[in-house]
């Protein structure tokens, strides 16, 4: 019965984990001390290596004896040495995490190799993570595939999943995403939430197979319901916005809260956006600050964005510029582009920080190669004008395109007055009215006036004076709706 408890708690090859049945099996063990009583007789009078290898797990999980990991290791270590092939699999896992005994990623490997020799799966499996990340030896990715499919070949979970892990990122294999959800099924059938929570993701973003959110929501809530934190956090992302499910906000800050008592920083993250904007929670500015801020001292660069926005405009805090700065520059330092597009703007205006547009300049280049097209668009004024670089209107106007590609307002607005000007580019006084026209449509007031100015003059159209009056009092409104 402890074994049977320890195989639903962990899971082993075509055993499927299931933790509320390996509390029950536990459960059982503690209310038949018989039982506790035969293992210890048959490990310590008969020095059974299989009764010694599983009065370690009692030791280990507390089932019907105190846990004590000292003790525990003591009987791992008498099973490992009479060649027990699983006893000496967890004497290295032991040997590898400090528990019981002190830490010696060397002495781990040596166990794992025996117990691998013997066809343990779970031992190949950590080997295979030892050669991945380095421990004990030196790092081999292709050793660590190795390693990693015979382990899954033989049916372990945890096998399964780091291998399709392996092929949806091409670590140490060509990335192949159909080859990725392969394994990640075979392992999430078997109940391992981190497979479950990778399924759910390939199912939720299309990844090696026919994108279907709801599949992904199912996935999710396996792996949630089994305390997978990453899995709760995006379960409660789906509730949030209605991907897969039911829109129910107050359901999705449940999930983030359990993600977050599991120090989930995404769920740090977005409780505070919860919080902050009244999302399935009362609005509470305050409680918002508190959550970015744990999320951005993990260093997570959206948190550390929203925190460097509650800073600079008082958002639950006192208003404090320079250090908005501050966790603007972490944020952008980490490659975040809405980031380091705020921190270029607070370099040209003199936001938290002296003027430097050479700096401004700089972070918006960073940001606008990341696509983000407020970036491309400030970038494109940079060049207009030599702020911060030299001016040059050709670049200026690749820049501008770049943003007017993903119809950003005031790209297009820009890039009209470009091509109504011949700046950087060849008069097409056609091109600009249509660049106008897209500007107005996204409510850019100043493509307002310009698209009245084309009107009144015929510009790039037929002179309509009519049009132009509307427009020009559109513009005075401030905003496109047709005047009355």
């Amino acid at each position: 019965m402890a074994r049977l408890a320890f195989l639903r708690k962990y899971g082993r090859p075509n055993v499927k984990m299931d933790r509320n049945e390996a509390e029950s099996w536990a459960e059982r063990v503690r209310h038949h001390p018989t039982a506790v009583q035969w293992i210890m007789e048959a490990a310590t009078i008969y020095r059974h290596p299989a009764a010694q290898y599983v009065l370690g797990i009692c030791y280990h999980d507390g089932i019907a004896l105190q846990k004590d990991a000292e003790v525990a290791f003591q009987w791992y270590k008498l099973s490992a040495e009479q060649g027990h092939a699983r006893g000496q699999s967890i004497l290295g896992y032991c040997y590898g995490q400090g528990l019981g005994v002190e830490r010696d990623q060397v002495e781990a490997i040596k166990w794992y190799r025996l117990s691998a020799d013997q066809g343990e799966s779970v031992a190949m499996y950590n080997l295979g993570y030892c050669y991945e990340e380095g421990f004990g030896l030196e790092k081999n990715m292709g050793e660590a595939i190795r390693w990693y499919r015979l382990s899954a070949e033989q049916g372990n979970a945890l096998g399964q999943n780091s291998l399709g892990y392996c092929y949806e990122d091409g670590i140490g294999v060509a990335a192949n995403f159909e080859e990725a959800v392969k394994w990640y099924k075979l392992s999430a059938e078997q109940g391992y939430p981190w497979a479950e929570c990778n399924l759910g993701y390939c199912y939720q973003n299309g990844i090696g197979l026919i994108k279907d959110e709801t599949q992904g929501a199912y996935w999710y809530k396996k792996a949630a319901l089994q305390g997978h934190a990453r899995a709760q956090h995006n379960l409660g992302f789906c509730l949030q916005n209605g991907i897969g499910t039911e829109r129910d906000e107050k359901e999705a800050v449940k999930w983030y809260r359990r993600a977050a008592d599991r120090g989930n920083i995404f769920a740090y993250h977005s409780l505070g956006y919860c919080y902050q904007n009244g999302v399935g929670v009362e609005v509470n500015k305050q409680e918002s600050f508190f959550w970015y801020y744990l999320s951005a001292e993990e260093n997570h660069p959206p948190a550390q964005l929203s925190l460097g926005y509650c800073y600079r405009n008082g958002i639950g805090v006192e208003k404090n510029e320079a250090r908005a700065i501050i966790w603007f520059r972490k944020s952008a330092e980490l490659g975040n582009a809405l980031a380091q597009n705020s921190l270029g703007f607070c370099f040209e205006e003199g936001i938290g920080t002296e003027k430097d547009p050479k700096s401004a300049a700089y972070w918006y280049h960073k940001s606008a190669q990341q696509n983000n097209p407020w970036a491309q668009c400030n970038l494109g004024f940079c060049y207009a004008n030599g702020f911060g670089v030299e001016k040059d209107n050709k670049k200026s106007v690749a820049w501008y395109r770049k943003a007017a590609a993903q119809n950003h307002g005031r790209a297009l607005d820009k890039l009209g007055l470009h091509l109504l000007n011949g700046l950087g580019v060849e008069r097409n006084l056609e091109e600009a009215f249509k660049m106008f026209t897209k500007a107005a449509e996204q409510k850019y007031t100043p493509a307002l006036y310009h698209l009245g100015n084309c009107y009144e003059k015929g510009l790039g159209c037929n002179i309509d004076l009519a049009k132009a009056m509307s427009w020009f009092e559109r513009a005075s409104l401030g905003h496109s709706s047709p005047a009355a």
